[in-house]
């Protein structure tokens, strides 16, 4: 006789029954209506799934919506089908003027002789057009580029102290390294310190500061003049 789904349910159940009782702890009554409702149980044994547990709603968490991804700026001369007007005025590798052409028989006729049709004026009305090796084109502009930035010097503020009772040797000393700063395009911030009763004497400081004012006066001029900052007297210098 086949053994049915009914008849292997039963017999789970009565072994599950017997294990509790040789445990001697009742089973969970939650455990039971668990294992009658759950739908794998019931769909193992050829079961539907109670109504209770198919009227349940499961919600599931949507994905986040991804921004539309926009496409990267191309820098540099726009060149052969990057330029979206119908005609330019060209120019051609050998710097003649060739009068205002519709834009793909430009491109045609710079590509015959192995060179792009680069866009170097594009205010104008038409743009101006020529013929050149973009690749070589975009070299010297960066090449260019480069060279400006290193020969840019960023300018920056030197720091000299000084005492009120500074004597001559070490003044010329400083006066020395003052010019050496302002002479490379740099800002020098001249500060005295004032220590103990030397705080009392504030008119020194000022007339070293005019002294150093006096004798910078050819390369220099005084961008913030004396002043006192706690116990410091500062005055700033830079190129003329």
């Amino acid at each position: 006789m086949p053994v049915t789904a009914t008849d292997r349910y039963a017999k789970i159940k009565k072994s599950e029954s017997s294990r509790v009782q040789r445990c001697g702890r009742a089973t969970p009554p939650d455990k039971s209506r668990r294992l009658k409702s759950s739908p794998f149980i019931c769909n193992a044994f050829g079961f539907n799934a109670p109504e209770s547990y198919n009227s349940r709603r499961t919600t599931i968490a949507t994905p986040p919506t991804r921004r539309a991804m926009t496409p990267p700026v191309k820098s540099g001369p726009r060149y052969n089908t990057l330029i979206t007007v119908d005609k330019v005025r060209v120019i051609d590798d050998d710097g003649e003027n060739l009068g205002v052409l519709f834009t793909k028989e430009a491109i045609e006729q710079a590509a015959a002789v192995g060179l792009d049709l680069v866009e170097v004026s594009p205010n104008a009305d038409p743009p101006v057009c020529k013929f050149l090796d973009i690749g070589k084109f975009k070299y010297e502009a960066q090449k260019k580029a480069n060279l400006a930035r290193k020969s840019q010097k960023t300018q920056e503020i030197k720091e000299i102290k000084m005492r009120p009772n500074i004597d001559d040797h070490d003044y010329q000393t400083k006066m020395k390294k003052i010019v050496e700063f302002i002479d490379d395009g740099d800002k020098v911030k001249v500060t005295l310190r004032f220590r103990g009763r030397e705080l009392a004497h504030q008119q020194l400081g000022m007339q070293l500061l005019q002294r150093v004012q006096v004798d910078m006066t050819e390369t220099a001029k005084v961008e913030a003049h004396p002043r006192m900052e706690g116990r410091q007297m500062l005055m700033v210098l830079s190129p003329k």
